[in-house]
């Protein structure tokens, strides 16, 4: 598809995915799935065009141009979720175009997603966290990476950190202070207590480490030196939760989830745990958090009691 797409258009496209990836904190994972969606819509549009499309065609890109690509989209089979993440892959594309361009891209932005049922995380249960984090210490025989691995699942566990801003934690943050300030996504700084557990984990990991973890390093090393792919913190989760005979759901992700989670049900502040977890929409939270039915209710009463 990319043979339909002029010079102009794929540079385009390389810049915003670049500043999707540096600018925004978008995963590798994200920024790769964002490159598909966008280079399946813009092939689609070239196709429909009947030649190379150039950006003053896709400028031009009425509601009907949308609805033809949707249409075709659900012909492929394409399920309802995974169109509206394609649709918000386009839509962000056009957005930071417009801005930067400043030209009007309402025929794009304005398209609705179709509806889907919000998929609820699953978080571990606190005995699952604790299981996780203890396996995970025991899967390499050098302690300093045994111990740097713990030390991340930590800080996803106990500070509901994402896995990207443990990872671009700077050594200058050593010692772990009673609080972090965390950059994250949009630039967007909040501030998180360190529990001593966390503190300590860290520490011990810092005192093992056989490399020079100086002010403006990466806290997190990698064997050789080089700050530590996060793919690996995912590898070894993943070996960790096959022993331990968890979902496939335990992922990194999912300490964040119990983090959140875990607090709501020892009677934490929904609007609280939000700023923890840095949300901007308390709807966020609330799809974030996995409770019961009762417990919900209490936060409910609490929040709005009788009069």
């Amino acid at each position: 598809m990319s043979l339909a797409l002029s010079p102009a258009v794929r540079d385009l496209m390389a810049g915003w995915l670049t500043d999707l990836g540096s600018l925004r904190d978008a995963s590798d994972a994200t920024v790769d799935a964002y490159a598909r969606d966008l280079t399946d819509f813009l092939g689609f549009q070239a196709q429909h065009a009947g030649e190379v499309i150039a950006p003053a065609a896709l400028r031009a890109l009425t509601a009907s141009d949308m609805r033809a690509w949707m249409a075709a989209q659900r012909t492929r089979g394409v399920g309802s979720r995974s169109l509206a993440r394609r649709l918000s892959a386009v839509k962000g594309f056009y957005r930071w175009w417009a801005e930067r361009e400043g030209f009007d891209a309402t025929a794009i932005l304005s398209m609705r997603a179709p509806k889907h049922g919000r998929r609820l995380p699953r978080p571990l249960s606190v005995e699952g966290a604790r299981d996780m984090i203890e396996t995970v210490g025991q899967h390499d025989a050098r302690d300093w990476v045994a111990a740097r691995d713990v030390a991340i699942l930590t800080l996803l566990y106990g500070c509901g950190l994402r896995r990207s801003e443990a990872l671009t934690l700077d050594a200058g943050f050593l010692p772990l202070r009673d609080t972090l300030r965390i950059r994250g996504k949009g630039g967007k700084e909040r501030e998180v207590p360190v529990l001593p557990a966390a503190a300590d984990a860290v520490t011990r990991y810092a005192t093992l480490c056989p490399h020079d973890l100086s002010p403006g390093t990466p806290l997190f090393r990698g064997i050789r030196g080089g700050p530590l792919n996060g793919r690996l913190v995912a590898k070894v989760m993943e070996s960790a939760r096959m022993q331990l005979g968890l979902p496939a759901t335990a992922t990194p992700h999912a300490l964040r989830h119990s983090f959140a989670t875990h607090l709501l049900n020892a009677g934490g502040d929904l609007r609280a745990i939000q700023e923890l977890l840095g949300h901007a929409s308390l709807s966020t939270t609330q799809a974030y958090t996995s409770v019961d039915t009762a417990r919900l209710l209490e936060v409910y009463a609490a929040a709005h009691p009788k009069a």
